[in-house]
């Protein structure tokens, strides 16, 4: 004869703790690496960056305003006086670049360009384009000797 066994109670698995141990691992790690590259991306230095952008976007209003036909001098004199001011900021932008004898006479070729058109600044579309093709042509010296790709 047979008689009836109590039924053992199981141990609950702990399957359920370590799955839940690997979810928390994975978060907290995730939110980890995103807080370091953060933390690393705020410590570089954007000033040479920055000063290129502003640059390139007085650049790029010159070049609208000549599309739209705008070219007074109301009109571009305004952006040519930026593309002036922040010429003088390349140097301490660039650090050790700016010690090079040629970003010296890149930089210096450039604000004499901007010199030359704020002291006869362009009052016509076809003028403001010889002016921006020389401002430009040092743009693009500076660039083929400095800029990494």
């Amino acid at each position: 004869m047979s008689t009836p066994t109590e039924a053992t109670p199981r141990k609950p698995s702990a399957a359920g703790r370590y799955f839940f141990m690997l979810l928390l691992g994975l978060v907290l790690g995730i939110v980890g690496t995103v807080m370091a590259i953060r933390s690393w991306q705020a410590k570089q230095d954007h000033f040479p960056d920055s000063v290129m952008t502003v640059q390139s976007w007085h650049m790029g209003q010159l070049k609208k305003n000549i599309e739209q036909n705008r070219c007074t001098a109301n009109e571009t004199i305004p952006h040519l006086q930026t593309l002036r001011r922040m010429a003088d900021d390349i140097e301490p932008a660039f650090g050790d670049e700016a010690k090079d004898e040629r970003f010296v006479t890149h930089t210096a070729n450039f604000r004499a360009a901007l010199d030359k058109a704020q002291s006869n600044p362009p009052l016509s579309c076809e003028s403001l384009k010889a002016t921006m093709g020389e401002v430009g042509a040092q743009c693009k010296a500076c660039h083929e000797d400095f800029k990494k790709s």
